[in-house]
């Protein structure tokens, strides 16, 4: 059975925008890549219910957020001066789209319309630092809603994971905060499928810290745990964490290693290391797992094709099948 997934793109040398391809369960190939909207530095895309898609956008020296109807055509778009967002996820509960801004240190509220259009209904500038040469002002890099419904992010320039209540209006109300190793680099975060149990992905430290999940946006810190090989020491920057849908393994890629990191994730929600895979390509930006949970599916911000690589369900072990489709500059990976 095939599938649809789509790209998001940085547009600085081949990439003319968002790009889909078909992508086929039953062999694990990827086919049909065509460009389906022509837009500046799609970096971060989010696809709803209805089909609608949402994606970050530039515009010269504004930045922002747009959508999409499922026909690719633009319903609108917010943006302002200054660097667009890095990450966007949908609330369909609330029909609600949050965004968080790297370089603006700020998280963002917006109400989806009736015509699946976007409003601004709250801005929310983060503060604070760490010891890190990159963290010398805040930066938003993740939005997400927990179990309990409470909006979770992550402030890779504070190391900290922080709390929302959200009003019926959109309204953010911080809760808490959950610190991280300072110096570490908070940048996204998967929650366990069936346990009270998050897995925070840190950049700059390339760790993962196993976090227990008390509700209401609470956290404590269960273990953390690295995500290179032991004798490397070259320059690295971890990208992105996904988990598998059984809850047993979590898989997270490493720039500059170039490799996916695989974790089993034992009874107790701790992880041990089971394997580091070669991503066959330049800075992983992201991946994703196919929806039957057969295939990872890797997206290569710098060497501009995708790797597909074989997954055991029961070992949750990786074998690599194909790395020659062309992608140009992928930082999203998006099955529909």
């Amino acid at each position: 059975m095939k599938k649809d997934v789509y790209f998001g793109t940085y547009t600085q040398n081949q990439s003319k925008g968002i790009y889909k391809a078909q992508f086929d369960q039953e062999t694990g190939s990827l086919s049909d890549l065509d460009i389906i909207i022509q837009t500046q530095s799609p970096t971060y895309l989010a696809l709803s219910q209805k089909g609608n898609l949402y994606s970050i956008v530039k515009e010269g020296n504004k930045g922002g957020i747009a959508a999409f109807n499922p026909k690719g055509q633009l319903i609108n778009q917010l943006v302002s001066e200054g660097a667009p967002l890095c990450h966007i996820a949908i609330d369909e509960s609330r029909q609600l789209v949050y965004g968080a801004n790297y370089h603006k240190g700020e998280v963002s509220v917006y109400h989806i319309q009736k015509n699946g259009g976007l409003k601004l209904a709250d801005l929310v500038t983060l503060e604070g630092s760490g010891p890190h040469l990159h963290q010398k002002s805040p930066h938003a890099h993740y939005v997400g809603l927990s179990p309990d419904h409470y909006l979770i992010t992550c402030d890779l320039g504070a190391d900290k994971v922080r709390s929302y209540a959200i009003s019926p209006k959109g309204h953010l109300n911080l809760i808490t905060e959950y610190q991280s190793r300072p110096g570490s680099g908070s940048r996204h975060l998967v929650f366990h499928p069936n346990q009270k149990i998050a897995y925070l992905l840190c950049e700059l430290s390339s760790t993962v810290e196993v976090l227990i999940y008390n509700g209401c946006g609470y956290f404590e810190r269960l273990q953390t745990i690295g995500t290179l090989p032991k004798t490397y020491d070259g320059f690295n920057a971890t990208a992105a964490i996904r988990i598998s849908a059984d809850g047993r393994f979590l898989y997270v890629s490493n720039r500059g290693h170039d490799s996916i990191a695989c974790f089993t994730i034992e009874k107790d929600a701790q992880l041990s290391l089971l394997d580091i895979v070669p991503c066959h390509g330049k800075t992983p930006r992201d991946f994703n797992l196919s929806p039957d949970q057969n295939y990872l599916l890797v997206g290569h911000q710098d060497s501009n094709h995708a790797s597909v690589f074989k997954r055991d369900q029961k070992s949750g072990r990786l074998s690599l099948l194909d790395k020659s489709f062309y992608l140009p500059e992928a930082v999203c990976v998006l099955f529909a």
